[in-house]
């Protein structure tokens, strides 16, 4: 299995373990509308499927015209329930490919009334099964009888000096007393068991016959739930293609929900595969299995990358995570990536070649392996292989021209390949090839342990020297290796070696300079951007001085040839002042409202009805509206001036209730039914009142909070007791 191979196994079962019912990770049906479907609801607040049991085999039995048991039943009555849910979910059947596939499902009546049948915990709701619900009900009425004679034979004095405790004891589910020996003359009954101390357990005589009551009423309400179970089962058998649709259907959003509760859960991303773009670009990709990895940076636009480098620098983590991405995104399941800045092809067949592959029972070595396993992949099309130590197992000059000719096969027939090794003749041989991209695993000299980057464009230096004196080989065997090694090919290493340094500091210099330029290029930026801002504020300046120049000079005009005018107007002025210099001014005298009194609020003329202790004017208008106000607003009208306001009946709108639930809406539409909420109970004089917004992702009770702030009419809001909805829900004060 590829999976185990690239280390995912874990990871998948994390997110399988997020299923309703068990089942493979793998989807089926178009992955480019399943992603639109996670897309659309991955901002979306939506209650997961509980668990649901696997149908098939209950369809299968359905199919024989099997009559199905109360616990089946009650599995395909929850599956549809969560259906009823989802589409009762307005934010989600709005939805455009959500909503229209939700649309399409139509769940029929005869289906729906079943829903009614079942309470939340599988148990047959009263009132639907008459005789059922009767029997169940003499059950109970016999279990009760057992409890009271029980008690009263406890109390009985006859028996009180054979008790040995006043307790009920269950004696294989048998409920009876415990007493001590000479009881036989007191009360009949049948020994159950005897005590470690000697003591009986007794079933008196007259429990027994309620027991065999009891059993008499559940073997009827067996045989009546079986006849249930036929008649909802008969139902069943005319919507089976309906129940082999929805169960595929649920299987499909399962697959959805899951995977959008993964990702949100441990910070995840999806990528849908680019079935246009080859290349295969990662951007921040993290392999799930590590615990605090470097991310990975990769941009592999040829066909083939081979990478070579030092021992355990990380050369088959790069192999496996690429291959990962891209399986994890042909699966349509997230992981740790920057999506925005990443690519990832579809590939319809993905292979790994990593394990050894040797087998002694069946007289199968190394290299033997290897080219089997070659052998199954040559003619593949539309592939992405990753091979991990490519010469294992066998010559490594051999190999490397071997190798060659197997990978332009490959390469010919468009697959995409990523290689390991840690030999430099098959880099070397194919390192002209401009469908191959150079990688090289880097190495750390002063601190003589690998870097766990990359270099790309250059082939790396295996490093086996220094990563056995790293492990404490004595420097005596590893001066002899060398000698044996070689001078020439040692001198190849070095060479290679300063070539990868060399690039190093090319690229780390390139990239100075990048940033140099590009800091540059900003401060010009920013100096062109002050500069015509300036400029702007300069000119607009110079209009503004322009035109309070030109009003002035207008004005100027004006007055001189309005002079005399002025001067008699001062003078008129002057005579009006001398003459109400003495008079006192008129002041009104406030008038103290009470109720009763006749009042005008605005261009509106009303009566006050009540004052509360807070100064607040209960008011009602002449249209038979009714507020709250305060005084400042009311003016008293005369007796003589004014006609008596006739007492209306009060127009309360037929919609008004002390309570408003704002659970499943989008925030526009919640606020527009908190506005009208309010208005209602304004109109209808309620002075305290109810809003349930819940928790959630906490959106709505953000909303509602700031709305309530800015309301005129709130007097004060507050989080409701815990037994009217606790944090889910305000109490409102008007």
């Amino acid at each position: 299995m590829i999976e185990q191979k690239l280390d995912l196994s874990s990871f998948l079962k994390q997110l399988e373990s997020l299923f309703a019912r068990e089942k493979s990770y793998e989807l089926n049906g178009d992955k480019n509308i399943i992603f639109k479907n996670i897309v659309e609801l991955d901002n979306i607040p939506f209650q997961a499927p509980s668990h649901i049991a696997n149908l098939d085999s209950t369809l299968m039995r359905l199919k024989k015209l099997a009559t199905l048991k109360l616990d089946e039943i009650f599995e395909f009555v929850k599956l549809i329930r969560y259906f009823v849910y989802l589409k009762n979910q307005r934010a989600i059947t709005d939805l455009k490919v959500t909503g229209a596939w939700l649309a399409k499902i139509n769940i029929p009546e005869s289906l729906q009334n079943i829903l009614r049948y079942f309470n939340q915990k599988g148990e047959l709701e009263n009132g639907i099964f008459k005789d059922y619900d009767m029997l169940r009900h003499s059950l109970s009425i016999q279990q009760k009888n057992i409890n009271d004679e029980l008690k009263k034979i406890l109390y009985s004095e006859k028996l009180q000096p054979f008790l040995v405790d006043s307790q009920i004891h269950f004696i294989n589910q048998t409920q009876c007393i415990l007493l001590k020996a000479g009881f036989v003359n007191v009360i009949n009954g049948i020994i159950l068991d005897r005590s470690q101390g000697g003591f009986f357990y007794l079933l008196p005589e007259s429990i027994r016959q309620i027991y065999i009551k009891s059993d008499e009423l559940r073997n009827l309400i067996e045989i009546e739930l079986l006849k249930i179970c036929a008649d909802l089962s008969a139902i069943f058998h005319k919507q089976i293609p309906f129940l082999q649709f929805i169960n595929n259907e649920f299987d499909k959003f399962d697959h959805i929900q899951a995977r959008i509760q993964f990702a949100k859960q441990n910070n995840l991303e999806f990528i849908l595969p680019n079935h246009k773009n080859q290349h295969i670009i990662l951007k921040d990709f993290s392999h799930p299995i590590l615990d605090n990895p470097k991310p990975i940076d990769l941009n592999f636009d040829k066909q083939l990358l081979l990478i070579t480098g030092v021992n355990a620098g990380g050369k088959t983590m790069l192999l496996k995570s690429i291959l990962s991405a891209c399986f994890l995104s042909k699966h349509l399941i997230p992981f740790k990536i920057n999506a925005t800045l990443s690519n990832i092809p579809h590939y319809k067949h993905l292979q790994a070649i990593i394990s050894d592959p040797q087998n002694s029972k069946n007289d199968i070595s190394t290299f033997a392996g290897r080219m089997l396993d070659f052998s199954k992949i040559l003619n593949q099309k539309e592939m992405l292989l990753g091979i991990d130590e490519i010469e294992l197992g066998t010559d490594a000059d051999e190999a490397a021209s071997l190798y060659k000719v197997l990978l332009e096969s490959l390469l010919d027939n468009h697959a995409k390949l990523i290689i390991t090794t840690h030999h430099k003749r098959l880099a070397a041989l194919m390192a002209n090839d401009q469908r191959i991209m150079l990688a090289a695993a880097l190495y750390d000299e002063k601190a003589q342990k690998p870097l766990f980057k990359f270099l790309y464009g250059s082939i790396g230096k295996s490093y086996a020297f220094e990563t056995a004196a790293r492990y404490n080989i004595p420097h005596s065997l590893i001066d002899r290796a060398k000698q044996n090694y070689g001078e020439d090919k040692e001198k190849l290493n070095l060479l290679i070696e300063k070539s990868a340094q060399l690039e190093i500091q090319l690229k780390n210099q390139i990239l100075i300079n990048e940033q140099k330029n590009e800091e540059l290029n900003k401060k010009i930026k920013r100096l062109d951007e002050e500069r015509q801002a300036n400029k702007e504020t300069l000119d607009k300046h110079k209009q503004e001085l322009q035109k309070t120049y030109d009003n002035a000079l207008k004005a100027l005009r004006v007055e001189l040839k309005n002079m005399p005018s002025i001067h008699r107007a001062i003078n008129n002025a002057n005579a009006i002042l001398q003459k109400t210099k003495n008079q006192t001014p008129y002041i009104p005298t406030p008038k103290t409202l009470k109720i009763g009194d006749r009042i005008k609020y605005g261009q509106n003329k009303g009566i006050i009805l009540n004052i509360s202790k807070n100064k607040d004017y209960l008011i009602e208008l002449e249209s038979g509206m009714r507020l709250k106000v305060d005084s400042s607003h009311l003016k008293p009208m005369g007796k003589d001036t004014q006609k008596l306001i006739k007492t209306k009946t009060p127009i309360i709108p037929h919609t008004s209730k002390v309570h408003l639930d704002l659970h499943g809406l989008r925030v526009e539409e919640a606020r527009e039914r908190l506005d009208k909420f309010l208005s209602d109970s304004l109109l209808s004089g309620f002075d305290e009142v109810l809003v349930f917004h819940g928790i959630g992702s906490g959106i709505l009770a953000r909303m509602v909070k700031e709305f309530l702030s800015d309301h005129p009419r709130v007097v004060s809001f507050e989080d409701a007791p815990p037994n009217m909805g606790g944090f889910g829900a305000k109490l409102i004060r008007l």
